[in-house]
């Protein structure tokens, strides 16, 4: 159940993360629901490291560092010349 939870809120962080970030992200709305998702699996991952085990309940904490985890995947990915 964590992981349905997890792919919804990358949904909507994704496309957040696009207006978070700074100076124009050129990227449609499925590469940035991908985006949000992935960024959602690096903070639970962040998390499930520093815990030992990722909370199933959806936080305003997590929520705020899906997004930070799909900023720092749209930096790497302008850096590597993906996006």
């Amino acid at each position: 159940m964590k992981y349905v939870s997890m792919i919804a809120v990358g949904l909507v962080v994704g496309i957040l993360a696009r207006f978070v970030y700074p100076g124009a992200v050129e990227m449609g709305l499925i590469k940035s629901a991908l985006l949000g998702v992935a960024g959602s699996f690096l903070a639970g991952f962040l998390a499930s490291m520093r815990d030992g085990e990722a909370g199933t309940k959806l936080q305003p904490a997590g929520f705020l560092a899906s997004i930070v985890g799909a900023v720092v995947l749209i930096f790497v990915g302008r850096a590597s010349g993906l996006f």
